[in-house]
């Protein structure tokens, strides 16, 4: 009774820490982890087998695979030939397109690679496509093990629990119908986004902000004298002088020396400041040029969230100044160094000679577009991976090559072909993904230890036993799709699997529908930006409130879980 109680006290600590507060997920599984070992609910062999789990290791060469794969130059080559004028056709290219990809490749470096086709396109406002971009790379992610990490995570515990994972091609039958029907909804509802012009005009406006130095020969003279107001896709919105905010800014209004001349507009014309007399750029001031530029998107739980651009020691974190700042449809205000970062909030760089080798980029930014570190593989590279990738698939469909070897190989091709450098591999190995499902791991033994999750399945099967197991199972799904609507993915996946397993285990049947409700469920995120990266990468690039992915989402999710919670208990009978 003593170690149910307590591993219930650690099991609401986690729950309520994911949900209600920002601290990291790995150092919340982690210290809930510690306190179940400290507490003598697992021992020390249990913590070294769960981190060594081999489809752990699996999902962990996976990502370091994608590091490489996401180079390969395929999807760049196609990108230019998906936008066409028709709409329809534009969504179907792009959407298919997407979830092929995304079936095999990081859905993350998709949606990267694709937005900026998208935003560029001349045919369509890119608000109407960007959702649909990034729903189409969650539902792709669906149909494979690799395609998401949920699915490699739901496989490391299964493996587990019975000593065999998910094979290569068992979300196939259920995620392939689920996106079939899932992109056909979204191409009926895409009307349900925002489309107006402000839109398209917002996609590039960012907030950039220069300094008027002493001997400047704009100082003593009129913005209207200086040609401020003629200025290409560059708007002067503020001037900050001292510590008074002028705005509006009158054409009559004098230029003082030590002005921060606040712009809003087109990034891509910062040239044009630079090239006046006598007005430093924000990254000029803090060391660094404007050739190696970049444009990053802040992610969520990232060291620097909450803090100002100077508070946060941004060019002695990432050896990269902001040259400007951009939040989706909302007005910035004020000088650029003093506002306050977001999740969320588009961020253009200039970066210096060791931005590259830092190892927090990762945890901080995903990358929208980068002009600088973008590798143009050669034909034999994008060949002998490509191949590479597919027999090891074919091999390990088979049964004749273990994924995990497979993956191995791979990692060692790449590194002979000069696709990744070991130094880049040391900055990707996603460290915090391990922690995550090592500790989770641990906590579902140690959940099994104490007793206490065959008492919550008999407890819910006694409930639900006049309703049958299909009632238990549909609970299991939408029980995982609320709780990664709440938190990531990965965590709701984790904290749903040794409910689902035990659910199973009560009423003596074959845990794979109940297995494959959390891995399906934990994919359904369509109805918020925070619940899935990708969604959240669309967030500002399209303008989108929280209502826009709420009218997109509702009829795609509706329609996702329809065809799930049909198709399991045929696919993967009890």
């Amino acid at each position: 009774m003593i170690d149910q109680l307590l591993i219930s006290a650690v099991f609401l600590f986690l729950l309520g820490s994911l949900i209600f507060t920002d601290w990291p997920a790995s150092r919340i599984f982690v210290g809930a982890m510690l306190a179940s070992y400290f507490a003598g609910l697992v021992d020390t062999a249990e913590i070294l087998d769960k981190a060594s789990n081999t489809g752990l290791i699996t999902l962990i060469l996976l990502l370091l695979v994608s590091v490489g794969l996401e180079r390969l130059s395929w999807l760049n080559r196609l990108s230019g030939k998906l936008i066409t004028p028709g709409l329809g056709m534009s969504l179907l290219r792009l959407g298919g397109v997407t979830a092929l990809f995304s079936a095999f490749v990081n859905n993350t470096a998709v949606v990267a690679t694709l937005a900026q086709t998208v935003r560029n396109n001349r045919h369509h406002p890119a608000s109407r496509l960007l959702i649909p971009l990034s729903y189409a790379a969650i539902l792709g992610g669906t149909m494979t093990l690799i395609g998401t990490s949920t699915n490699l995570i739901v496989s490391s515990f299964l493996e587990d629990a019975t000593g065999q994972g998910l094979s290569f091609f068992a979300f196939f039958v259920v995620g392939g119908c689920a996106t079939l029907v899932g992109l056909t909804v979204m191409m009926l509802s895409v009307r349900l986004l925002p489309a107006d012009s402000r839109e398209r005009l917002d996609i590039n406006e960012y907030l950039i902000e220069a300094e008027v130095t002493a001997g400047s020969s704009l100082i003593g003279k009129t913005i209207a004298d200086n040609q401020l107001r003629d200025l290409d896709d560059l708007f002067l919105v503020e001037i900050v002088r001292d510590e008074h905010l002028i705005s509006p800014v009158a054409p009559s209004e004098y230029i003082e020396a030590g002005d921060k001349l606040i712009f809003s507009g087109d990034i891509k014309q910062v040239g044009v400041l630079d090239a006046l007399d006598g007005l430093q750029l924000f990254a000029v001031e803090e060391g660094l040029l404007r050739e190696n530029m970049m444009e990053v998107i802040v992610m969520p739980n990232a060291s620097i969230e909450g803090k100002t651009i100077k508070d946060s020691g941004f060019r002695s974190l990432f050896d990269a100044a902001v040259v400007g700042m951009r939040r989706g449809g909302k007005r910035l205000s004020g000088k650029l160094g003093n506002i306050a970062i977001q999740a969320g909030d588009n961020l253009m760089l200039a970066t210096g000679p060791d931005f590259h080798d830092r190892n927090n980029l990762g945890k901080n930014f995903v990358v929208v577009d980068d002009a600088v570190n973008g590798t143009n593989t050669s034909p034999l590279q994008n060949w002998v991976v490509s191949l590479g990738l597919i027999a090891i698939v074919t091999l390990s469909v088979m049964e004749i090559l273990p994924l995990i070897k497979g993956l191995c190989m791979l990692l060692v091709a790449m590194l002979v072909l000069r696709l990744v450098r070991a130094s880049e591999l040391r900055r990707r190995f996603p460290f915090e993904i391990w922690l995550i499902i090592g500790s989770a791991l641990t906590l579902s033994q140690a959940l099994t230890n104490s007793g206490l999750v065959a008492l919550l399945t008999g407890a819910l099967h006694s409930e639900l036993s006049s309703l049958g197991p299909y009632a238990a199972l549909i609970g299991v799904y939408l029980g995982t799709l609320l709780l990664t609507e709440l938190m990531t993915n990965n965590a709701a996946a984790a904290l749903s699997f040794p409910i689902a397993f035990g659910l199973a285990e009560s009423y003596g049947l074959s845990p794979m529908p109940f297995v494959m409700a959390v891995a399906f469920g934990a994919s359904a995120s369509f109805l918020t930006p925070y619940g899935y990266t990708t969604n959240l990468m669309v967030q500002n690039l399209g303008g989108y409130t929280l209502r826009d992915y709420v009218r997109a989402g509702l009829p795609v999710s509706i329609a996702y879980s329809l065809v799930v919670l049909v198709l399991l208990p045929i696919v993967f009978p009890f």
